[in-house]
């Protein structure tokens, strides 16, 4: 148990999202736009650009012109930055991923979002085609 009487996460991968893997400078965003591919589904739009190894960075939009209300950009951004912090280890590869949210992102669940994402990965090649997808009961055992 740890201090805060809950059992550890052995054998888990960390499911932090540090400030190393975030995309935060202008100058990162616009180098995955100009130099970048995308991949685009319902609920976002993933562009993949080559980053700064080690390891994969993520930048999220969910602009004024979509979301009027702050409410629904922090919500569209939430649900984008969990997907990415729960599915971090199934990703391969190093590179810089900035995604877009569409507004049809607030009638979704964060399952259907997780699913959709997955998808995007795969598509974009940052993903085996065999790499599992989790279902139900798995992204409920995440939780």
């Amino acid at each position: 148990m740890n201090a805060l009487g809950t059992p550890p996460l052995e054998g888990r991968p960390c499911a932090r999202f540090p400030r190393s893997a975030r995309l935060l400078l202008s100058r990162d965003f616009k180098t995955v736009f100009d130099h970048g591919t995308h991949v685009v589904g319902k609920l976002m739009v993933m562009w993949v650009g080559k980053g700064t190894p080690p390891g994969l960075r993520l930048g999220v939009v969910a602009s004024k012109r979509t979301f009027r209300r702050a409410v629904d950009r922090n919500r569209a951004k939430r649900l984008l930055r969990e997907a990415f912090r729960l599915n971090r280890a199934c990703i391969s590869g190093s590179g810089d991923l900035v995604i877009i949210a569409r507004h049809r992102i607030l009638r979704a669940e964060r399952r259907a979002v997780e699913r959709e994402f997955m998808w995007l990965l795969r598509k974009a090649g940052l993903m085996d085609a065999a790499g599992s997808a989790p279902g139900p009961d798995q992204s409920e055992a995440r939780r």
